[in-house]
């Protein structure tokens, strides 16, 4: 499909961990974007990008709205060819289960809706690898994978999957729409739980909970953000509809990415393997705690049996029919920890100058 440079791209989640990014790659190309989003972001020091390089950037025009209010949908999409549905509820816990539904199914469901009366030409929707399920042991699977269980290990797992189970109906019936898959997302860019990776790279370097779930056996796909990213832009111009394509970087197991940033400083970092008992019951504790007091739990139940078992996928058919072309794990790690290192000295100053104020 060839693209019209002319044309407005409108993004939902334009101020999420992977759509601030992607706002970013597209600005930098050319392209007219509006992005919707309830409030616009505060970045933290050293965030890779001047916030006036997007958010006050001339091609850029913010529109306050929500996925739940459709009015606001159609307000910002009014006027645009393309539509990145990136929005979503990526969290490991909420009080009330249903705002995973609320958002990642009925959000999901009125931005599609919108797209369809407005006859945008084409949708690019953000899912998860979680959707496809976890594989079976020993093997490398991708899109046509047919899900070996029933069961969903988060309310995130479980809404997105719905969403995606809507969505691919809807371009059945003619809709324009193209799902991407990213997997273990990671790198520069919001320390949210969107970017729990880079949270863990961090902790695991300063010694603060290196734990290995189940010994670091499990697999995962690892995808750099940056790559992430462009692969959304890829699947706008070269997807075709009603297909899905997994977004992510190289297979690795736990053990192996904590070996990886071992390489990457040049040193070993401690790590304390755990059988699945112990991180299972800190997370059921946790869970607990926080319905009784309101304490954010930092792990759940879901969260931790979700890195008891394997997501062993594979990129080859976004390689194949888009065009992507991932980095390694090696360099994303390096580069994450680079940003990292480049935070902290950001911090570090930020102090000194306070002293000296104070002085």
């Amino acid at each position: 499909m060839e693209l019209d440079r002319s044309a407005t791209i409108f993004i939902t989640g334009a101020t999420g961990f992977i759509g601030t990014t992607l706002t970013r790659q597209l600005l930098a190309e050319g392209w007219r974007v509006r992005g919707m989003s309830r409030s616009k972001p505060k970045l933290p020091p050293g965030y890779e990008g001047d916030v006036s390089e997007l958010w006050e950037h001339p091609n850029f025009e913010y529109v306050a709205g929500d996925v739940n209010d459709i009015d606001s949908i159609v307000r910002g999409m009014t006027g645009c060819k393309y539509v990145f549905s990136l929005a979503g509820y990526a969290r490991n816990y909420a009080r009330d289960p249903s705002v995973f539904f609320k958002v990642n199914v009925d959000g999901v469901q009125n931005v599609l809706n919108a797209a369809k009366k407005l006859d945008v030409e084409r949708v690019v929707l953000t899912s998860t690898i979680v959707t496809f399920g976890p594989t079976p042991k020993g093997q490398l699977c991708d899109e046509t994978l047919e899900r070996i269980t029933n069961v969903c290990y988060t309310e995130y797992e479980e809404s997105k999957t719905e969403g995606e189970k809507l969505a691919l109906q809807m371009a059945k019936k003619g809709l324009p729409l193209v799902i991407v898959n990213p997997t273990r997302v990671y790198g520069p860019g919001q320390l949210s739980e969107g970017n729990a990776m880079a949270g863990l790279i961090r902790d695991y370097r300063r010694g603060v909970g290196p734990f290995l779930i189940n010994y670091g056996v499990n697999y995962g796909n690892y995808g750099y953000v940056e790559d992430i990213a462009r692969g959304h832009r890829l699947a706008l111009e070269k997807g075709r509809v009603g297909e899905r394509y997994i977004l992510g970087g190289d297979v690795a197991s736990l053990l192996e990415l904590y070996q990886t940033i071992d390489k990457v400083d040049g040193k070993k970092h401690f790590k304390l393997p755990l059988y699945k008992f112990a991180p299972l019951l800190v997370g059921h504790a946790l869970k607990i705690w926080a319905g009784l007091t309101g304490f954010y739990p930092r792990i759940t139940p879901g969260w931790v049996k979700t890195f008891l078992v394997d997501w062993k996928y594979s990129c080859e058919k976004a390689k194949k029919e888009l065009g992507y072309d991932p980095i390694s794990l090696e360099e994303g790690i390096r580069r994450t920890c680079e940003w990292l290192d480049r935070l902290d000295d950001q911090k570090k100053t930020n102090v000194d100058r306070s002293r000296r104020r104070e002085l």
